[in-house]
């Protein structure tokens, strides 16, 4: 199914364009880079990002076949549109050594188990967390934001070789890990390119 774009989306695209040539991008990428950088209107995520084309494909293609989508908290899965997401941090409880949202990864991983798209954009606990379990993702879209913890969180994600969207600095938030994840689901499908 096609999207409809706004006039005022298609807008601040072309402003966007205008500002960054982001057409030596393959595709996938350049459709992650242009959505988070559209919606946090700031260009140097466009060398903060890190990410594999090969990667996004198959994230791509498990999105499209109905994988699951796991949210770190309920505001990443209110930017997630055209999606049900799962977010268990309603259900989690903290403890000695573990955050709510460490526990709350632990129950969606229960729940959801191998196969899922993981897309963390608030705590660098519930990142680490994640990197401790058998999970098998097709995809962790890596992006809490913070002074503690979010630079080494998203540094372990890429050393751990998981298939992953992160970036280097500090910067992430709940609006650019849900945008990395939009992207993906807004870019067609080969049988939607063909119609």
């Amino acid at each position: 199914m096609n999207r409809v774009v706004h006039p005022i989306e298609e807008e601040s695209y072309r402003r966007l364009r205008a500002r960054l040539d982001t057409s030596h991008f393959p595709p996938l990428t350049r459709a992650v880079v242009e959505r988070v950088i559209h919606s946090a209107a700031d260009l140097d995520y466009a060398t903060d990002l890190v990410m594999d084309e090969a990667d996004l494909a198959k994230a791509h293609a498990a999105l499209h076949a109905g994988a699951p989508v796991v949210v770190d908290v309920a505001m990443v899965g209110a930017g997630i549109t055209r999606r049900e997401t799962v977010c268990r941090l309603g259900d989690a409880e903290a403890g000695p050594g573990l955050t709510r949202s460490a526990h709350a990864i632990r129950l969606a991983h229960k729940q959801v188990g191998p196969g899922a798209l993981w897309v963390i954009g608030n705590a660098p606990t519930a990142l680490e967390e994640l990197l401790t379990l058998d999970a098998d993702p097709a995809l962790v879209i890596g992006l809490p934001v913070g002074f503690v913890g979010a630079v080494e969180s998203k540094a372990a994600l890429r050393e751990s070789g998981l298939p992953a969207v992160s970036n280097v600095s500090e910067k992430g938030g709940s609006a650019v890990a849900a945008a990395a994840l939009n992207a993906l689901l807004y870019h067609p499908t080969s049988a939607e390119e063909k119609l």
